[in-house]
């Protein structure tokens, strides 16, 4: 049977018309048709080794949050996790040796270390406490997290942001009263960064690293979060939707000289700068036809990036 095919044409006096012409159906069956994505995966939270070569990252497999580490440009991937429960938040310690992470279990949420190839795991933060978001203190002698947010979701509930003393296993508050999350040191261990609920706005502070003095220094109507300070801590990436859905930003530590890094579609968070300053990488989650899946993206930090900051 012949298939129907209309033409577009333009006469001389610039209206268009259609003609219509039939078309064999063998013709018809080599048109192009409509293709959709059928695979999703989801690949987020970077961490990086101090050297800059290596990164840990999760990645579910079979249904579960599991922790791998690959070369930072992606290749040579080893999986370090194997048990049946979620791992978020890996954090690779500044001596090298470990990875800090979220062990997800039932009702448990609590910080876990493990040697760099998965072996010699073992729980840090107390059994009768819901932690989330574990970052190394510079020190070196100190692991900060925060207390979960999301005890009756999609509703948040006040946080704490706490340091363990590695040695002692004595905890201190640092940050209290309302929501405090994704706590971030500065690299000479004198400032922390965290994200903080002005009303039902989140906005980044910046404090003393004992949790005095603190300031917001986005002061934005936009949602801001997900602070990630650069190795020579002179800019802090965030993730904002003051643009349009969440993108990377940068800023001075103060707040100023705000810059968008990368014009991505979908949900742009949890920032990592590449310890050599040139890259930051962060996680971007879609809704792709008709599944979701998250990724892991690089945006290079270079020579643009510094002249417009003098401008």
């Amino acid at each position: 049977m012949p298939h129907i095919r209309c033409n577009r044409a333009v006469t001389s006096a610039g209206f268009a018309i259609a003609v219509f012409s039939l078309l064999p159906a063998t013709a018809a069956a080599r048109l192009p048709t409509l293709a959709w994505q059928l695979t999703h995966s989801i690949q987020a939270d970077p961490s990086f080794s101090p050297d800059g070569k290596r990164m840990v990252y999760l990645v579910v497999v079979a249904g579960k949050e599991q922790l791998f580490t690959a070369n930072v440009d992606g290749s040579d991937p080893v999986q370090v996790t194997h048990d049946a429960i979620d791992h978020e938040d890996p954090a690779w310690s500044l001596d090298g040796r470990r990875i800090a992470y979220v062990a997800l279990s039932g009702d448990s949420s609590r910080i876990w270390a493990m040697d760099v190839d998965g072996t010699h795991a073992r729980p840090l933060s107390p059994p009768d406490r819901k932690v989330i978001h574990p970052r190394w203190n510079p020190d070196g002698r100190h692991l900060a997290w925060c207390t979960t947010d999301d005890l009756d979701p999609p509703r948040k509930n006040d946080a704490e942001i706490q340091q363990m003393d590695l040695a002692t296993g004595k905890i201190e508050v640092l940050l209290t009263g309302g929501i405090n999350t994704y706590p971030a040191f500065s690299p000479d261990g004198k400032f922390i960064a965290y994200r903080h609920f002005v009303g039902e706005n989140s906005e980044v502070f910046v404090a003393d690293a004992n949790g005095s003095n603190p300031r917001n220094i986005t002061n934005s109507p936009a949602f801001d979060g997900w602070p990630a300070w650069s190795p020579d801590g002179k800019r802090l990436a965030f993730s904002s939707n003051r643009n349009s859905s969440y993108q990377i930003h940068v800023m001075d530590p103060d707040g100023s000289n705000v810059r968008l890094v990368a014009n991505t579609e979908g949900r742009a968070t949890y920032p990592q700068w590449r310890p050599d300053g040139k890259a930051i990488y962060f996680s971007l989650c879609r809704n792709v036809d008709y599944g979701a899946g998250c990724e892991i993206m690089v945006a290079p930090i270079g020579a643009t990036d510094a002249i417009e900051r003098k401008q």
